[in-house]
C-alpha cells in the first residue's frame, strides 16, 4: 500500500485526535507515531508544524515528526513535579484576557510572566466592558492594569457595544500571523472571538449578572481564522499556572522591580532582611507597591523550587542509569564465570543424591531434601 509524506499544521486539539491541516488545504484526523512519543513524550500541540504519513485506505494519517518550534507557551505539569507542559506553539502574539469588572491582579501577574518568557508580543484586552457600571469604572480599571503591565505593553477594553473596539483588537492580529488567548474560564475569550470573526463560531456559556463569569464552556483548542486577518487560538480555561524556567518572564513582567535590585548591596540579595536592599527600602519609601513586591518575591520562590525538583529529577535519572549499567555489568560478569562454578555445584550435589539413592549417604531424610 502506497504512503504519501506531507507536511501540514494542527489547526485543532480536542479529546479525539489531532487534525493537522495540509499545505494544500486538505485536513487530516490524525495519531502519533509510537516511535514518536514513547521515549521522549513527545506530542503535537496546536500550532505545531508536523510531518505526516497517510494511506488511502487508512481513517486517520500519522504523525511521525513534530517540527522545530519558534515558539512554545510552557507551563509546568499540574499531574507532574518537574515535567513542562507545552500548551501552543509557533504563534506571533498572546492576548492576555481580564474581565474589566473583575480583574485578578493576582493571576493577571502570573500570565504576563508565562506570556513574556514566549518572547511573542504581548497585549491585554479587558473584555465585558458592557457589564461594569460606569465608562468612568472601566477606565480606573484600564489605568490600574496600565500601572502594572507597563508601557510596553498595550491594554486594550473591548465592548460588543462598540464595535471600534472590536477594531482594535482585530488589529493586534494582522494577516499571516497567529495570537493566542489566554485567561481562565468565564473571562469572555469565546466571545471575543466571536466578535472577531463577526458570526458565533464558538460556543458561549451563560453569564451571572453578578460578576460577569461564565461557565466553562471551551474544551477544544482550535485556530479560528479571523475575516482579513490572521489566526487565533482559543485556549481553554487554564487554572493551574505553574511557572517553568519563567526568570526571563519574570524580568519582563517585573522589569521595575529587577531595577531595583540591581542597586541592592548584595548582587544575591533575596530581599528579605540583608542590609541595603533596594527593594525592600523602595517598599518601604511607598515607591513600590508591596503588593507587587510581594508577588514578585512569590514568583521568584516559584521559580527556584521548580528548578531544584528539575535538577533533584535529573539526579535520580543518572542515578538510576547508573545504578543500571552496574547492574548489568555484574550480570555479565556472572554470566561468564558462572560455567565452571556452577558446574562444580551442579557435579557435586549430583554426587551427594547420587550416594543418598544407593545408600551409602545419610538415608531417606537426605534424598528428600536434593529431590524435592
Amino acid at each position: 500500500m502506497e504512503e504519501t509524506v506531507a507536511i501540514g499544521c494542527v489547526v485543532k486539539l480536542d479529546r479525539g485526535f489531532p487534525l493537522v491541516r495540509l499545505e494544500d488545504g486538505a485536513e487530516l484526523r490524525c495519531k502519533h507515531a509510537t516511535s514518536l512519543v514513547k521515549g521522549e513524550r513527545v506530542r503535537a500541540v496546536i500550532g505545531d508544524r508536523v510531518r505526516v504519513s497517510f494511506a488511502e485506505r487508512n481513517d486517520k494519517a500519522l504523525i511521525v515528526e513534530v517540527l522545530p518550534r519558534s515558539r512554545e507557551l510552557v507551563r509546568k505539569d499540574p499531574t507532574e513535579r518537574a515535567v513542562p507542559q507545552v500548551l501552543a506553539a509557533n504563534f506571533d502574539r498572546i492576548i492576555v484576557t481580564q474581565p474589566s469588572v473583575e480583574v485578578n491582579m493576582r493571576r493577571l501577574e502570573r500570565e504576563l510572566v508565562l506570556a513574556h518568557e514566549t518572547g511573542a508580543a504581548v497585549s491585554v484586552v479587558l473584555t465585558k466592558a458592557d457589564l461594569a457600571e460606569s465608562e468612568d469604572e472601566v477606565e480606573r480599571v484600564r489605568e490600574r492594569v496600565r500601572a502594572l503591565v507597563g508601557a510596553d505593553v498595550e491594554t486594550l477594553v473591548v465592548s460588543e457595544a462598540t464595535p471600534e473596539s472590536v477594531e482594535a483588537v482585530r488589529a493586534l492580529v494582522p494577516e499571516g500571523t497567529t495570537a493566542v488567548l489566554i485567561g481562565r474560564s468565564g473571562v469572555g475569550k469565546s466571545s471575543l472571538v466571536n466578535l472577531l470573526v463577526g458570526r458565533d463560531v464558538q460556543e458561549t456559556g451563560t453569564v451571572r449578572e453578578t460578576d460577569g463569569a461564565g461557565r466553562h464552556t471551551t474544551v477544544s483548542r482550535e485556530m479560528v481564522a479571523i475575516p482579513h486577518g490572521g489566526y487565533v487560538v482559543d485556549m481553554p480555561g487554564v487554572r493551574g499556572l505553574g511557572l517553568w524556567d519563567a526568570d526571563a518572564g519574570i524580568g519582563v513582567a517585573f522589569a521595575d522591580v529587577e531595577e531595583l535590585a540591581e542597586q541592592c548591596r548584595f548582587r544575591d540579595c533575596k530581599h528579605e532582611n540583608e542590609p541595603g536592599c533596594a527593594v525592600r527600602a523602595a517598599v518601604e519609601r511607598g515607591d513600590l507597591a508591596r503588593e507587587r513586591f510581594e508577588s514578585y518575591v512569590s514568583l521568584k520562590r516559584e521559580t527556584e523550587v521548580v528548578r531544584e525538583r528539575r535538577e533533584q529529577a535529573r539526579w535520580m535519572q543518572r542515578e538510576q542509569a547508573q545504578a543500571g549499567s552496574r547492574g548489568s555489568r555484574r550480570s555479565g560478569s556472572a554470566a561468564g564465570t558462572g560455567g565452571s562454578a556452577g558446574g562444580r555445584k551442579t557435579s557435586a550435589a549430583s554426587s551427594k543424591m547420587r550416594r543418598n539413592k544407593s545408600g551409602r549417604g545419610s538415608g531417606g531424610s537426605s534424598w528428600r531434601k536434593y529431590g524435592q
